[in-house]
């Protein structure tokens, strides 16, 4: 299995593969999975293990582990699945310091609209259950990008690409927690628990219904899609509330209004949405 040529193997694009990845076994790569279905990690591990050019150096079973393990071990590649629960391989990938950021492969189960939103970021993905041609593709793709100095760096642009793409084509629903990085800490914190975010530049400030405030680096129009609209609101170009946070609206002059939450935060609402909000927060 793995990457032991398959029998039944006849086709001109598995005899290219397997000649090319025959002549990559010379260098090896150091790998790691993170699944939190452990018969996934077995199953996948098992055909690592299978091949000559793969020392498997990890198994994360989540995805705050997962960031740990690799900036522990620096592994070259890293097979991320994109369905764990708290954080997910997207989620692992936007965590670790760019700085140890390896090459990256999700695992899905994603429908094939989904992948091909993965094409189109150019960057690999295996579908499960995962084909041994296809592991064996990726570790291809593994051993050429490595051979590039920059590899790093477009590494990072490939996947920022994906998760903008897969924001948009995600079936999974609205984010209920979002990790923050606090140090060498992750933080999951809940979107509930979420009372307002307020962009400056691409750094976007939380502040929490019980007063803590996180930083994270992300762009908010990219992040609000995945919030429930029911739950947040905009209240200018760089700030969104939770609804249930508001306290007060306050009128001010000039038909725009100033928002007082239940953490003592105040934000000033734009004119172009005062409307809006006198539409979603005013009505009996």
């Amino acid at each position: 299995m793995g990457c032991q040529r398959p029998i039944m193997e006849d086709s001109s694009r598995a005899e290219t593969v397997s000649a090319t990845f025959a002549r990559m076994t010379t260098t090896i790569l150091r790998v790691i999975i993170a699944d939190d279905e452990r018969p996934a990690r077995r199953f996948l591990g098992d055909m690592l293990r299978a091949c000559p050019d793969v020392e498997l150096i990890g198994e994360a079973s989540s995805g705050p582990e997962a960031v740990e393990m690799i900036e522990e071990l620096r592994p070259d590649l890293a097979f991320l699945d994109l369905q764990m629960p708290e954080l997910d391989g997207l989620g692992v990938v936007k965590l670790v310091k760019k700085s140890r950021l390896p090459l990256v492969a999700f695992v899905t189960a994603y429908e094939e609209y989904a992948v091909r939103a993965f094409e189109h970021a150019a960057i690999d993905y295996l579908l499960k259950p995962v084909e041994p041609i296809r592991l064996r593709t990726a570790l291809m793709r593994a051993h050429e990008r490595l051979e590039h100095a920059n590899f790093r760096a477009e590494e990072a642009r490939r996947l920022r690409l994906a998760a903008v793409t897969l924001n948009a084509t995600s079936p999974s629903g609205f984010l209920r927690r979002i990790p923050i990085r606090n140090r060498d800490e992750i933080v999951l914190v809940s979107v509930a628990s979420v009372g307002s975010i307020v962009a400056d530049g691409e750094i976007l400030n939380l502040t929490l219904l019980a007063g803590e405030r996180y930083s994270i680096t992300y762009r908010l129009k990219d992040l609000e899609p995945r919030l429930d609209p029911s739950q947040f609101v905009r209240l200018s170009r760089g700030a969104l509330a939770n609804v249930d946070a508001i306290k007060r609206v306050s009128p001010m002059p000039g038909g725009t209004y100033s928002v007082l939450l239940v953490n003592g935060q105040t934000i000033s609402v734009s004119r172009i949405r005062a409307r809006v909000l006198r539409e979603q927060l005013f009505r009996l």
